[in-house]
């Protein structure tokens, strides 16, 4: 069995290989900072729901109750509504990068990927260990 054919293990790389492609395109933009005309650029975000279904074959939102004391889950967020929007006004060169807010999205990005790789890397240390106790 191959650690690819682990479902969780599977999402862990797709989101690594997602975050490191994203980094990509946002490095473009810092370093096009300065260039006229020039727009920024992201990624288009994963939908987690579709990656779960995927992977497990189970819809994710439907969860089952399975005492009368459960609470039924909700689809809302609370009532906050997330809206993309342009960073900033364009420059008299027609350049709308953000720098600041193109380098919190690195930040931000950064994060995660180091996120994703330490749960990969405690999922192995598992298995590992997992391993090592079944053989004795």
């Amino acid at each position: 069995m191959e650690v690819d054919d682990i479902p969780l293990m599977a999402m862990l790389k797709d989101r690594m290989a997602w975050l490191s492609k994203r980094q990509d395109v946002l490095s473009q933009n810092v370093a096009s900072a300065d260039v006229p005309g020039y727009k920024p650029r992201d990624l288009k975000a994963v939908d987690f729901e579709q990656t779960l279904k995927a992977a497990t074959g189970a819809d994710a939102s439907s969860l089952t109750v399975t005492d009368p004391h459960h609470i039924a889950a909700s689809r809302t967020s609370g009532g906050f509504q997330v809206e993309d929007g342009a960073d900033v006004e364009s420059s008299p060169s027609g350049n709308s990068v953000s720098l600041e807010s193109q380098m919190i999205k690195v930040a931000e990005t950064q994060a995660e990927f180091q996120a994703a790789s330490n749960i990969y890397a405690k999922t192995i240390e598992m298995m590992k260990t997992a391993i090592g106790r079944s053989g004795s």
